[in-house]
């Protein structure tokens, strides 16, 4: 019998859970699955002699290293920051270990040890990062075992709100961390165009997007992550003239998010005085400078402010979230992004009969025998409710599907490793074509200039 303990109960969780627990009978696993909270699961594994929930805590050293020590595999899906503890945990007792996380530079730096003990850190499996290597790995090898070589890759993905639940102006709820929804883009992005490095600071980001078409779902706007030239070398692109990863939004989001941008509501590096008995309407009137004459409304003042229209769609997303109200905010204390974050979080929350949307676009030009082509992959899942989301979807079959071939023994990389390599995306990328997560591809010759 496999061990597995599953670190991390929380929303992107409900379906690598039922995953493993489906899977668990036939491949003779037992499963743990440890969080602060599992009330939720307990009456789900009651009736399960192969499962079981306990409370974890990840800072509990002793805890730590006492349930690890029991299982083969452990997959965190912890929030990214405590991965590392858990990963050194890992280590020392000779486990393998699986997130969906970003590998970071303290996870580079156990990769030889790892390789020494024989072990697999999988990383990066779940959505972005995950499924979006996978699925652009295929491609890409596809395209360059046909003699083609690769000029632009283009590569955005949206967390969004499906159709027939979206029914707010800024077409947009929550699927995921908001926390990390509001501290979205900080830093400078940085791509590659036509062979020249390219930087956006953080308050032009969301003033610099690009349009792109998903047959069937119509019209986003794509904004630049981070950081797009460290997956050169993952994906064997060193050269490639243009190379550029984003995130996906309906139209008209970003120009909306930008006020908070540039009003300095999504600062997170400091606390707000006073915040205790501040409202929506003081909260933004603390970053707004002050009227021109006595007659001038709070909403005149930040579009003379910012340069916003009047009677425009961003006023209208603005004043439906309620920011220019008298709602106290009611919390004790907080930066600006948090309060940012209470307001938001009660207008974007996924309603119990609300369905979420994942949207994938991976755009590749290449040339092949003269001839330029364009190549458009797109993914599109739609959640079945507000519990088996489309987001908790697509982070978490993969990395079931992964945990699956490791415990089978077809994985053997060790070190810490992403998902870009045949024998690992292949089966993956196959069997989420049975879950409804299939990418539809077009390629179209481009006409001679």
């Amino acid at each position: 019998m496999k061990k597995i303990l599953l670190l991390g109960a929380g929303r992107s969780a409900s379906s690598l859970i039922q995953y493993l627990l489906q899977q668990a009978p036939s491949e003779n696993w037992h499963i743990t699955i440890g969080d602060i909270n599992v009330d939720h699961l307990r009456n789900k594994l009651s009736q399960l002699g192969f499962a079981k929930a306990i409370v974890f805590n990840v800072h509990d050293e002793a805890q730590r290293a006492a349930e690890v020590s029991k299982v083969d595999l452990v997959i965190s899906l912890l929030p990214a920051i405590f991965h590392i503890e858990v990963a050194r945990e890992c280590l020392k007792q000779e486990k393998h270990l699986i997130t969906a996380s970003y590998v970071s530079p303290e996870f580079r730096e156990l990769h030889e040890e790892a390789k020494q003990k024989n072990l697999t850190i999988l990383m990066e499996s779940g959505l972005d990062p995950g499924i979006d290597h996978m699925s652009a790995m295929a491609a890409i090898q596809r395209v360059q075992g046909m003699g083609g070589h690769i000029t632009s890759f283009k590569s955005y993905t949206g967390g969004l709100v499906a159709p027939e639940s979206d029914n707010n102006p800024w077409n947009y709820k929550f699927s995921w961390n908001p926390r990390n929804v509001v501290l979205a883009g900080q830093g400078t992005a940085k791509y590659i165009k036509n062979g020249e490095y390219k930087y956006i600071p953080y308050h032009q980001l969301f003033k610099r997007t690009d349009e792109l078409y998903v047959e069937g779902y119509g019209h986003f706007d794509g904004y630049a992550n981070r950081d797009s030239l460290s997956y050169r070398e993952h994906y064997g692109l060193q050269d490639i003239p243009t190379m550029l990863r984003g995130t996906l939004r309906r139209i008209g989001y970003c120009a909306a998010w930008d006020v908070f941008v540039q009003l300095g509501l999504t600062d997170d590096s400091y606390g707000l005085e006073g915040v205790e008995s501040m409202t929506n309407r003081s909260y933004l009137e603390a970053f707004l400078p002050p009227a021109a004459s006595t007659d001038e409304t709070l909403q005149q003042r930040l579009c003379r402010y910012l340069g916003i229209a009047p009677e425009g769609e961003i006023l209208e997303k603005l004043e439906w979230i309620g920011l220019f109200e008298e709602t106290p905010i009611e919390m004790q204390a907080a930066t600006p992004a948090q309060v940012l974050e209470k307001i938001l979080v009660g207008k974007w929350k996924l309603e119990p009969g609300d369905k979420d949307m994942i949207v994938m676009q991976h755009l590749f030009e290449y040339e092949l025998n003269g001839e330029q082509h364009e190549l458009t992959s797109s993914l599109v899942v739609l959640g079945d409710d507000s519990v088996q989301t489309a987001m908790a979807k697509t982070v978490g079959l993969p990395v079931g599907i992964l945990a699956k071939l490791l415990l089978q023994g077809k994985i053997d990389r060790r070190g810490v490793i992403i998902p870009i390599y045949p024998d690992l995306y292949e089966p993956v990328l196959e069997e989420l074509k049975g879950y409804g997560v299939d990418f539809v591809e077009e390629e179209k010759v481009k006409a001679a200039h």
